[in-house]
């Protein structure tokens, strides 16, 4: 008998009987495992280079910082024009920037600010792949099928949170992190060559003529982000909560030499368990296939996290730091499945590009502001207490967005009408 969560039947299952959607998750697949390959072996190299935990920090703040800039401006821009060509444009950047990287490292030429400017070169790219790709996603599946569309796509983002890492310790290890930074050109490569095979819903392909300027639309998106009595409160809790948990996966590297004693392949071991537990807990999500309860789940599991976290810097077994990081990631996957899945639903189909841009600018510079505050704060006063602190802060936020819930609830678990995909 076939497993239910990936009959045709379950919702999983519903998802991928889509061409375009099996397609879409394939190069999704590929592309976020090269870009966890990737981060795994310029971490590592900034920690070899540097020992510094503030460096290592910069190198994650480089990255993913650029969203709160050009996130906004990304997500008008895929509202505005082609969002296939788009992506296209953005990935292959993404891929030229790894070989840049690698043929620095080859010929002995990279430094620690050229390492940061290639990054920063990077997040940019990033920050207009994302919306572009993301609002491609609900022309590629019925309305009803977008739920466990979505957990379906952050399920490949954790396959590839296992995936990478698995991969980017033996390679760094046996090869050096040359090889593993052009895998990461390789993979995006591979993802923008599937792009023109896509057939897209034209309404989502495109979300409308241009008309007004980019910084209007991109004031536009904040402002109807702003007054949805829904998308705009939980986008301000997952912000904040972000900004205070996130931050730890971005720099592990100091957490595991210093607090556990380990090299690359602890380092591999432990990023591992994090996509491993969040693989688990996004094929609950995907299983359930439907908003009713996904805000609660959302919420909950910030708590979740933070008590996971607690324990994984509390422990001095780097097993039971193994554990809690599986655990931190499934809370962590819980909670962004959720809520990417509650947005991208309840969103104007004209503002979906603006609305995911705000997700995307979450995900992306909150970790690096937070992984920044506790690389500095991890050289003065130790790894431990910042993110204690840190931790006790993020219970105060999942007690705000108790008092929230029911209102953000009633709102956001009602799907939105839309385009039915191409055929």
């Amino acid at each position: 008998m076939a497993f239910p969560l990936f009959s045709r039947s379950g919702a999983l299952g519903r998802a991928l009987s889509h061409r375009d959607a099996r397609l879409f998750f394939l190069a999704s697949v590929v592309s976020w495992t090269g870009l966890w390959v990737h981060r795994i072996a310029v971490t590592w190299l900034a920690w070899e280079m540097t020992r510094s935990a503030f460096w290592v920090g910069m190198v994650a703040f480089c990255d993913l910082a650029p969203a709160v800039v050009f996130s906004p401006i990304a997500g008008a821009v895929a509202d505005r024009m082609d969002r296939v060509r788009l992506t296209m444009i953005a990935q292959t950047a993404i891929a030229l920037q790894a070989v840049a990287i690698g043929l620095l490292i080859a010929t002995g030429d990279l430094t620690i600010g050229a390492l940061l400017l290639l990054e920063v070169v990077s997040g940019v790219a990033s920050s207009f792949a994302q919306p572009a790709r993301q609002s491609l996603l609900p022309g590629l599946l019925p309305r009803a099928d977008l739920p466990a569309g979505v957990a379906c796509n952050s399920l490949c983002f954790n396959v590839a949170r296992f995936v990478g890492p698995a991969l980017a310790g033996p390679i760094i290890a046996f090869w050096g992190v040359v090889p593993a930074i052009m895998l990461n050109a390789l993979a995006y490569l591979f993802a923008t060559a599937t792009m023109p095979l896509l057939r897209p819903a034209q309404a989502e392909r495109r979300g409308h003529a241009p008309g007004n300027s980019v910084w209007t639309e991109v004031a536009d998106g904040f402002r109807y982000a702003g007054r949805h009595p829904g998308i705009g409160p939980i986008l301000v809790f997952a912000a904040t909560a972000s900004v205070l948990m996130r931050g730890i996966p971005e720099i592990l590297p100091p957490f595991v030499e210093r607090l556990f004693g380990q090299g690359a392949q602890g380092l591999a071991m432990l990023t591992a368990a994090f996509g491993i537990g969040a693989l688990i807990s996004g094929l609950w999500v995907a299983g359930r296939g439907r908003l009713a309860g996904a805000t609660r789940l959302g919420v909950w599991a910030v708590a979740a996290q933070a008590v996971f976290t607690i324990g994984f810097i509390a422990t001095p077994s780097f097993p039971v730091a193994v554990l809690c990081g599986a655990l931190m990631g499934a809370a962590g996957s819980v909670h962004g499945i959720n809520v990417q899945t509650l947005v991208q639903s309840a969103s104007d189909p004209a503002m979906r590009g603006r609305v995911l841009s705000l997700w995307g600018m979450i995900t992306r510079a909150c970790p690096a502001l937070g992984a920044l505050v506790l690389g500095a704060a991890g050289e003065v006063f130790g790894l431990r207490w910042p993110v204690l602190a840190a931790m006790l802060l993020a219970l105060l936020v999942f007690a705000w967005g108790l008092t929230r819930l029911p209102r953000m609830a009633a709102v956001l678990e009602v799907a939105q009408p839309g385009p039915k995909p191409a055929r």
